[in-house]
């Protein structure tokens, strides 16, 4: 069986991934993709690397794209654009699977506070589903919506995790130092993204508060059985892809194996990679791939826990992510249309 997918705001970076992934899927076919400011030009046009895949395919303006008739929408724009549709696309049957924020935190007032706009359908919020699936993977399967994690909280949850839920550290203590190739700020014209100011560069930013915090900690909440405390500081890397991740947790229960409590957290999980005790994962090893790699350290002297993770940003911190819960929505494999290997050199 094939459906039909529509894309909203396809012209960004997690717009041009989906369409990339969405190629090799054996059971979509993208029936609509739609942009206000580039309407009537052909993908293949603006994305050279799409040509021969999607020669017919045109940016129609949102009006004209009869998302309705679609099974299932992604939605890779800014915040605030899939809360204000998805109520008629849910009435009309259509799922929902969003970039955005919009269906990431469960307090409405939450999200107005960080991102500067009332939720616009609270009473859908609280019937969307958080779309991690190595932690809500059933209840994805049965969901009209699904909030697509963020690049940051996707890495700094899934390498907390297995420390949470087995209550082996301080909770109140807990460190994530992060870094992002430069395409995690998206596809436009910023100063700080220009060529001279972020090659040979390397800065912290958002060291007052960033936005990924609160959804990181609701995660890490839920995970722990109760509030944590988190220090979360991200980094711009001169890169253009990847996110690592480097996270601390005073240990509780020193004799811990971390290595096997990673190693049973994740046997089995097609996308979570536990690399072998004392290797260094670098960013270049998941390059557009969906695959998210950990490494398990106690450094010597000190009773800390010390993760190492990495991931695309692009494909298991965006795109990627979002059809891996596409494919659960849908009783498909997890794995389908994203077994593609990492890119080397």
């Amino acid at each position: 069986m094939t459906i039909d997918i529509g894309i909203v705001g396809g012209t960004g970076y997690t717009g041009v991934e989906l369409l990339r992934l969405l190629a090799q899927h054996p059971s979509v076919r993208v029936r609509a993709i739609t942009s206000r400011k580039d309407a009537g030009t052909k993908v293949a046009d603006m994305f050279p690397s799409l040509r021969r895949r999607y020669d017919g395919l045109a940016f129609v303006e949102p009006d004209a794209a009869r998302l309705a008739d679609c099974a299932l929408v992604f939605f890779a724009t800014p915040h605030g654009v899939a809360m204000a549709q998805a109520r008629e696309l849910v009435a009309a049957g259509t799922r929902i699977v969003d970039l955005a924020a919009d269906f990431r935190l469960k307090d409405p007032a939450l999200f107005e506070r960080w991102y500067k706009m009332p939720h616009a359908c609270p009473d859908l919020l609280a019937q969307s589903v958080y779309g991690l699936p190595e932690v809500n993977r059933e209840a994805i399967r049965g969901a009209r919506i699904v909030g697509n994690p963020g690049c940051y909280p996707t890495a700094v949850q899934l390498g907390f995790l297995p420390l949470l839920e087995a209550g082996v550290v301080d909770t109140r203590h807990l460190i994530a130092d992060c870094k992002s190739g430069v395409s995690g700020a998206g596809r436009k014209a910023e100063v700080n993204l220009l060529f001279a100011e972020a090659s040979d560069n390397f800065a912290a930013y958002g060291v007052r508060g960033h936005r990924h915090h609160p959804e990181i900690a609701q995660g890490l909440a839920l995970a722990a059985g109760g509030p944590v405390g988190l220090v979360f500081t991200p980094h711009l890397t001169p890169a253009i892809r990847g996110i690592y991740a480097t996270l601390y947790a005073p240990l509780v229960c020193p004799d811990t194996d971390l290595q096997a409590l990673y190693e049973k957290r994740y046997a089995g999980e097609p996308f979570v990679d536990v690399m072998p005790p004392g290797s260094a994962p670098d960013t270049r090893s998941v390059r557009a791939s969906n695959m998210l790699r950990i490494a398990v350290h106690r450094p010597a002297g000190t009773d800390l826990a010390m993760i190492l993770v990495v991931e695309d940003n692009l494909v298991k911190g965006a795109a990627g992510q979002a059809i891996q819960n596409m494919n659960l929505m849908f009783g498909w494999p997890e794995t389908a249309g994203l077994d593609a290997l990492p890119v080397l050199p």
